[in-house]
């Protein structure tokens, strides 16, 4: 199954949970992640906390979403946004028409310079425990039933 997520400016946290899904899906799933308006870079607290974690981050970086709207992209089965202007955006026509959801989680890069490692970390908690939820699921299963997915999506979507 391959999976989206979608944000403003790609450093943070669709960096996160792109990062999260690969590791703990084990081959299940494969993430990608990428922006409407790409930063250019992933921010230096992404980094640390994931490879405070042990994520293998030698390959993140901040790009757009047309990387994933071309012809010759992965297609993708499900995307996720996980910040409310990339939820308002229109969007690119994704071949394959993947179910979509919204896990909004608040912008750690917004906090204060001094409090920026708490806010990464819980929307790292966030985003982990999502992740965990929908990894937790049947994929296989829910792969071929669409509104199952679409309602499993929404629901995880709500977990705090």
């Amino acid at each position: 199954m391959n999976i989206l997520v979608l944000c403003t400016g790609n450093s943070a946290r669709s960096i996160l949970l792109e990062h999260i899904l690969n590791h703990h899906g084990a081959g299940r799933v494969t993430a990608y992640s990428a922006g409407s308006q790409p930063a250019g870079e992933v921010h230096p607290q992404s980094l640390k906390l994931l490879d405070a974690h042990g994520y293998d981050t030698s390959a993140a970086r901040s790009k757009s979403w047309d990387e994933f709207a071309a012809e010759d992209a992965p297609e993708m089965d499900v995307v996720i946004t996980v910040c409310g202007s990339a939820a308002e955006e229109t969007c690119p026509i994704w071949p394959g028409a993947p179910v979509r959801a919204h896990w909004g989680v608040e912008d750690p890069a917004a906090a204060t310079a001094a409090d920026q490692p708490k806010a990464f970390a819980d929307a790292y908690d966030t985003l982990r425990r999502r992740a965990e939820a929908f990894l937790s699921l049947p994929l296989d299963t829910l792969s071929e039933d669409r509104a199952g997915l679409q309602n499993a999506l929404n629901q995880i979507g709500k977990l705090p």
